[in-house]
């Protein structure tokens, strides 16, 4: 097991040297894996560091302990912008507030920037900042025990690193609305029925094993595939269908030919598994 050391409030490791997946748990079971300030600095700098790394194929998120995220530490809110003092001038105290929300939005945005693909597996509690976490990755799956919550509404703010820009897409905008303007918990299987997760299994242990499985067939797919699929899909996300299409027909202009291709169709042709070089 190789891990990477340095981070507070992550822990990164890959869990067999033999297979091109990495492993990012969210690491303070204490507090529910609550998200400090520290973590919005190390997330995208944890996943920098897989994007950039040759070995790392596919990327597994998860959570150590019974619950996957318990939200924004509430600490951390009261530090957001500094205090007030007197004489201070509005405007700069507001400026500074929003360049940090801008800055914590980025950090989640990170999970969309990697090129490699990213897997949600959510045990326990998932709410607020852990629903914003989970709607930048790729793929999302859950445990039988999994519930989420868009419950920034219940402390009087708007979900602001995200949520309201990203689970539209996923589960509709009626599902949406419902979730953000209630608060409430949605169970694993309605969140399955809705489409906020691709499957739902009976225990954290099934999921674990499931994930991994799928995580490891991501990973001896080509690199290059894989790479401009995830690219491609959230381009179009915010493009028409003419646009999409456009665009993807100029991203396969330049990638499509490549020695990926070329072993894909060799493998096919020979009836083996393909290998593909390191991204």
């Amino acid at each position: 097991m190789e891990k990477m050391e340095g981070f507070k409030t992550l822990e990164v490791v890959q869990k067999d040297a033999a297979v091109p997946v990495f492993h990012v748990y969210l690491n303070r079971p204490a507090h529910r894996n609550a998200l400090t300030l520290d973590f919005f600095s190390e997330l995208p700098r944890a996943l920098s560091l897989l994007d950039q790394n040759p070995a790392a194929r596919a990327i597994v998120l998860s959570a150590r302990g019974p619950h996957f995220c318990a939200g924004i530490d509430l600490s951390s809110l009261g530090s957001l912008g500094g205090a007030d003092q007197d004489g201070a001038d509005p405007a700069r105290a507001r400026e500074r507030l929003r360049r940090q929300i801008l800055w914590m939005q980025a950090a989640i945005t990170a999970v969309e920037r990697c090129r490699k693909p990213v897997i949600a597996a959510v045990n326990g509690a998932c709410v607020g900042g852990g629903v914003d976490l989970v709607t930048a990755c790729d793929v999302r799956y859950c445990a039988a025990d999994a519930f989420f919550s868009v419950k920034e509404v219940d402390l009087a703010l708007a979900a602001d690193i995200g949520t309201l820009q990203r689970l539209p897409a996923i589960v509709g905008y009626g599902n949406a609305s419902e979730m953000a303007l209630t608060g409430r918990r949605v169970p694993a299987a309605e969140a399955r029925a809705m489409g906020l997760v691709s499957a739902v299994y009976a225990s954290r242990e099934e999921m674990e094993e499931a994930v991994a499985t799928i995580a490891r067939d991501i990973a001896g797919k080509s690199p290059i595939a894989m790479a401009g699929t995830k690219a491609v899909l959230l381009r179009s996300r915010d493009l028409t269908v003419e646009q999409g299409l456009d665009y993807v027909a100029t991203w396969n202009a330049g990638m499509l030919i490549s020695d990926d291709l070329k072993e894909a169709v060799s493998a096919q042709m020979q009836k083996r598994k393909p290998t593909f070089a390191k991204l």
